[in-house]
């Protein structure tokens, strides 16, 4: 190979890579990204209960009472958040067990308790305890805190109207409707 045909190699690879960090350059300066502050994404994630089994005292009393939220909810948009229940639950009258047990009458029920659903052994030690409005916002705030051990995998409602909502379309899910608490 003479030194004429180096050359024109040379001058080729040379060339290419002029080429493509110029293009790097420019695409630098026309797709300028600001860089944020803090790497990463934000996590927002429930704190868990301290050791003690007690929870911090803005989380243990709401800023308004379930009465007072139940007093305004509506159960119509109730019913559009229990779509998101209708996965795993039916709410209809003798309706059949999905996933989760069937919702009909679920206000004022005993926990774990329907017949012909295989409750957690957490969910059936609580048979003696009746399903309260309560009861049923703390655990569709957060399931797995409120019952620990509960084959629910659903992660709660963290908004109080939805939870309301929810709550007044399951009173309606009954012949004998339980009244809400007072407000």
């Amino acid at each position: 190979m003479n030194s004429f045909e180096f050359n024109k190699i040379a001058g080729a690879v040379l060339g290419t890579a002029l080429v493509v960090f110029g293009l790097n350059q420019l695409a630098g300066i026309l797709y300028h990204a600001e860089k944020p502050e803090k790497q990463g994404f934000a996590v927002e994630v429930a704190e868990a209960t301290p050791a003690g089994g007690e929870a911090p005292a803005a989380e243990a009393a709401p800023a308004v009472s379930l009465g007072t939220m139940l007093a305004s909810a509506d159960a119509a948009k109730g019913q559009a958040v229990f779509k998101a229940c209708a996965a795993c639950h039916d709410g209809s009258k003798g309706g059949p067990n999905k996933v989760g047990p069937n919702l009909w009458g679920i206000v004022g029920r005993n926990h774990g308790i329907h017949e012909g659903f295989s409750y957690s052994e957490a969910m059936a030690s609580l048979k003696d305890k009746p399903w309260s409005y309560e009861a049923l916002n703390e655990f569709l705030t957060t399931p797995k805190t409120a019952i620990k051990g509960t084959k629910m995998a659903f992660g709660g409602l963290k908004k109080d109207e939805d939870r309301a909502n929810l709550l007044a379309y399951l009173q309606t899910l009954s012949d004998a409707p339980v009244p809400f608490p007072a407000p």
